[in-house]
């Protein structure tokens, strides 16, 4: 039996003011929002050396993580 997509995670959602700063302030679905943070994460370098999964946060990912400064990349989703 073929896997259907989620309609829930193809709806477009307005992202908060912290997550617009990255991805940009119009709708997207959840999956282009974790496409353009992983294009943020990468262009500026901040996957932690010793381990790829874990994410270093600079200032405009640290409020949306939450203020960690760090965080698992199974958090992100």
């Amino acid at each position: 039996m073929p896997r259907t997509a989620n309609p829930a995670f193809l709806k477009p959602l307005k992202p908060s003011a912290q997550l617009a700063a990255i991805v940009g302030a119009n709708p997207l679905p959840r999956g282009e929002v974790v496409k353009k943070l992983w294009a943020y994460i990468k262009k500026n370098n901040l996957q932690n050396p010793a381990n790829k999964r874990n994410i270093m946060a600079d200032d405009k990912l640290r409020p949306v993580f939450g203020g960690k400064g760090e965080v698992n990349m199974f958090e992100m989703t």
